[in-house]
């Protein structure tokens, strides 16, 4: 694909606003590595949950960004245009009109194009369909060309295979270098163990059960925590609740404590190889990351070298009470290393574009899925 710039319409949640959206740091970084590479990307957001008030960027200057209004009328004039493009590509939770996108998307199949469902939360995703047969993207999984995955490993490559999909590949998350990196620590994020995370149905229990009972039996320790809806969670008085951390601030949030936690929502763990973007974002500020267990690490970080891996409360309790800030710095060391080495965004867009190669030209190429 040297010579062959693309023209890729993509549809999802919001690359222009983080707020209420866990995918907009993904999406930014894979856009921007495919702009970057000279393929002409729209990104078509819709108007909604207040996003567009709360915005952490201006349109970007790698892609198109189109904020439609929310009906239907408008969504029908953009599907039009963006039938134009050699690749669509409708990404799951968009938040309006998802049902209306994934089967409009799989009807602009031609045979000069590759259209391709994105799922950036497969096992959600698969979760619903098993439980429901008669859920209508069962029918259109078989008409997508490809299925992409935010994570998943093998046991989502088999689940959407079993369920009819041509072909699924995970491109996982990866760090920006442009935006995430080391930088000065700041006071305000001075303490032992952060975590960032919306308070989410299928997360909070694991919230429990690693952040706030272990804060609660280490009452000498400081604990943040960030993300919106904690408001009127009970919390010991060693925790201080920051609310919404702006990407701004990721850095110097991901830089000053001694150690950042990482927490799987039930369904990531239950899949595994389904690392958050903020793993990633954290190593890239050279943190010291700690995580609840989940299977397929080892693909990406080495447990207790770049990475502190713990699989209950307690577990975490003795690590974060033996952890010396010259340990904790040694462990950011090496996960900083291992991260621009091998999962940079640079690293996801260039397996991606070997991906569509191969679907549009037939070019053959070792695709490596980690």
């Amino acid at each position: 694909m040297d010579n062959t710039k693309l023209k890729i319409a993509f549809f999802g949640s919001s690359i222009v606003s983080a707020y209420w959206n866990g995918a907009a740091t993904y999406y930014r970084g894979i856009v921007k590595a495919l702009g970057n590479m000279g393929h002409e990307v729209t990104f078509y957001e819709p108007d909604i949950y207040e996003r567009q008030k709360h915005r952490d960027i201006e349109d970007p200057e790698y892609c198109r960004v189109v904020v439609y209004p929310d009906d239907e009328v408008t969504l029908r004039a953009l599907l039009r245009e963006a039938s134009e493009a050699d690749v669509i590509i409708k990404a799951s939770g968009v938040g309006a009109f998802d049902e209306l996108l994934e089967f409009e998307v799989s009807q602009l199949k031609k045979e000069t194009n590759l259209i391709i469902f994105w799922d950036v939360d497969a096992p959600a995703t698969l979760d619903r369909i098993e439980k429901d047969r008669n859920d209508p993207f069962n029918d259109l999984i078989p008409k997508y060309d490809l299925v992409l995955t935010y994570g998943g490993g093998q046991p989502v490559i088999d689940a959407y295979e079993k369920n009819g999909a041509k072909k699924c590949i995970p491109i996982y998350n990866a760090l920006d270098t442009d935006t995430h990196f080391p930088v000065e620590p700041q006071e305000k994020f001075m303490g032992d163990l952060v975590f960032l995370g919306n308070r989410l149905p299928d997360r909070e229990q694991r919230v429990e059960e690693f952040f706030i009972k272990p804060a609660q039996n280490l009452p000498d320790k400081k604990f943040l925590l960030g993300g919106s809806g904690w408001d009127d969670k009970p919390l010991p008085e060693n925790i201080k609740y920051l609310g919404h951390v702006y990407t701004r601030d990721h850095n110097a949030f991901n830089c000053t404590p001694m150690a950042v936690l990482n927490i799987s929502r039930d369904s990531m763990a239950k899949y595994g190889f389904s690392p958050a973007t903020r793993v990633f974002e954290a190593a890239g500020a050279a943190a010291c990351i700690i995580t609840d267990h989940w299977k397929g690490i080892e693909t990406f970080f080495e447990p207790n070298e770049e990475i502190l891996v713990v699989k209950n409360g307690e577990e975490l309790e003795k690590i974060l009470g033996e952890l010396t800030p010259e340990r904790a710095r040694e462990i950011g060391e090496a996960a900083y290393k291992k991260v621009l080495a091998a999962h940079t965004y640079e690293h996801r867009a260039a397996l991606l574009e070997e991906v569509i190669s191969r679907r549009l030209f037939g070019e053959e190429k070792t695709i490596d899925n980690h």
